[in-house]
């Protein structure tokens, strides 16, 4: 198992990162990985592997999830609540309905078998869309309506839907339909059970959420159980997971629901924490995504695609380009969404991955009718639209939607920090490289030590970047010497190198060389326009 966790890790890392130099999505690059060292190709993942694959995923979507929770605006909510809702239910329910037409009519099945297979195929990839919209917020696309907050929630409503009547349907077809037996032997059709079902999960997954997170906050802000964001990150992960579980075995409330929800309340009750754990947990998607997407690939079936791949095609086709085209109108009509946001709903809200892989294959295991011949759809869906979902959405959205001012209290956003330390050869150059070699370590920044000649003095110059060298050690630095006067060198070397704030000393004027290096530092504040720390020598 560790020689597959090996290959898995370094693999699919590597191959993800390749894939994204070649400005495809690394998670084509991991799925690719997946087929080829899984079962299909080389069979080089240990089987115990395979087999714990499915609660391996289970984890990875919970990060994904808590990180979409951890990235909603209650204020866009809000703006786009109807919009969110009815993303949730309507193109979910026409893409089914329409595959199972198509699936009566290519593929001769019957209505309720063809619509176990749009249940399946209409599922939501939360693995692809959540990564997908978090960042579209990061860089600010859609952000002004609320686009990517109302299509991460519907994303969510819609899975809790359709894996409802999933597996209702998967009981009619394997022993038949049951109700509940009320008094006096009254019994309610277990489909007429169904709206009662998916409000329960739907209020009782809120409800659990928010109990959740009011208890972590209790436990990791006023108890303060833990020291540090790893301790938070780990602990919230766990109760995470354990939503999930038990929403397995008590299937009375939506456990990734829930685990959405209690991100979302974290923001809400405890802000800072929030901002915390949305640090830790992209630290565990960075490991979880590429266990998902290789295990993913693993566990595509390629033998089964032969037979059915045009047929294939075209029920995709027609439920996306038709069934999910209509619940799109209908979920936006009305909305303040232009033509153009509503296209971009085309690629933002169709990618298919995780939904499929967990459970294309139950039918088959069930003995159901078609079982192999859904299971081949389920993969070919999975090879079409997740890599075209995760080229898509990046690559439409500047062109489709409005740029609007980055929130960072919602969502993580991340730069390089480039520090411009400015030195002379007095001793306050020791401070100042102090000082700049403090607030890199604290954000984890790189270091430009710039010194602007004034006189040629070897001895001088070689003491400073030996102390540069020694006071800099842990910390990626370059050192930068330029001619010329040096309040415009030092704006000048700030904005060629993109630096994002500069570090100088401010001498108390013991001496006229001083004197000149405080008007120095003067003229540096008055001219930048990115922060200036002065460090008293």
């Amino acid at each position: 198992m560790l020689k597959s966790f090996i290959l898995i890790l370094l693999i699919g890392f590597f191959v993800g990162q390749i894939a994204g130099r070649l400005k495809i999505p690394a998670l084509v690059g991991m799925v690719l990985v997946g087929i080829i060292l899984g079962p299909q190709v080389a069979d080089l993942i240990d089987p115990n592997v395979l087999a714990a694959s499915a609660a391996l995923r289970t984890i990875a979507v919970m990060v994904i999830l808590m990180k979409a929770g951890l990235g909603l605006d209650r204020e866009k909510l809000m703006q786009q609540g109807s919009v969110a809702l009815r993303l949730g239910f309507l193109p979910a329910t026409c893409e089914a309905l329409i595959i199972a037409l198509a699936a009566m009519w290519i593929l001769k099945f019957d209505f309720a078998t063809g619509l176990l297979l749009g249940c399946i195929i209409g599922a939501e990839s939360p693995a692809v869309i959540v990564p997908g919209m978090l960042r579209l917020k990061s860089l600010g696309w859609g952000v002004n309506k609320g686009i990517p907050d109302a299509i991460l929630t519907g994303s969510a409503l819609s899975d809790v839907l359709l894996l409802l009547v999933f597996s209702l349907l998967l009981n009619f077809l394997g022993q038949g339909t049951t109700g509940l037996i009320l008094p006096f032997g009254l019994t309610i059709n277990a489909f007429l059970l169904l709206p009662i079902q998916i409000i329960c999960q739907i209020i009782l997954g809120i409800v659990i959420g928010l109990i959740a997170a009011k208890l972590l906050v209790l436990l990791l802000t006023k108890q303060k159980w833990t020291q540090n964001t790893v301790q938070d990150t780990l602990v919230t992960a766990t109760f995470a997971l354990l939503l999930v579980v038990l929403a397995e075995s008590l299937p009375i409330f939506s456990g990734y629901l829930a685990v959405m929800v209690t991100g979302f309340f974290l923001i809400e009750f405890d802000a800072p924490l929030a901002r915390k754990l949305r640090s830790g947990f992209d630290s565990l998607w960075t490991v979880a995504q590429i266990i998902l997407f290789v295990l993913l690939g693993a566990s595509i079936q390629i033998q089964v695609l032969e037979n059915i791949f045009v047929p294939g095609l075209i029920i995709l086709a027609l439920g996306t380009l038709i069934g999910r085209a209509c619940g799109w109108y209908l979920s936006t009509l009305g909305s303040n969404w232009n033509w153009r946001e509503r296209l971009f709903l085309l690629s933002g809200n169709s990618a298919k991955a995780t939904v499929q892989a967990a459970i294309g294959a139950i039918p088959l295991a069930q003995g159901i009718e078609g079982g192999e011949t859904i299971l081949a759809i389920a993969a070919l869906s999975i090879l079409v639209t997740a890599p075209l979902g995760a080229w898509a959405i990046p690559t439409f959205a500047p062109k489709l939607l409005e740029r609007g001012e980055v929130d960072p209290t919602k969502v993580g956003v991340t730069r390089s920090i480039i520090l411009l330390a400015a030195v002379d050869t007095s001793p306050v150059a020791t401070q100042v490289l102090t000082k700049a070699a403090d607030i890199a370590r604290r954000g984890d920044a790189s270091v430009i030590v710039l010194h602007v000649v004034q006189e040629d003095n070897p001895q001088k110059l070689e003491l400073l970047k030996s102390t540069s060298q020694r006071l800099l050690a842990d910390i990626r630095y370059q050192f930068v010497t330029v001619k010329g006067s040096i309040p415009e060198e030092i704006i000048r070397v700030a904005g060629d190198y993109q630096t994002t704030d500069i570090v100088m000393g401010k001498p108390r004027y013991q001496s006229p060389d001083e004197i000149v290096a405080g008007s120095v530092s003067k003229a540096v504040l008055k001219s930048s326009s990115i922060p200036v720390t002065l460090v008293n020598s």
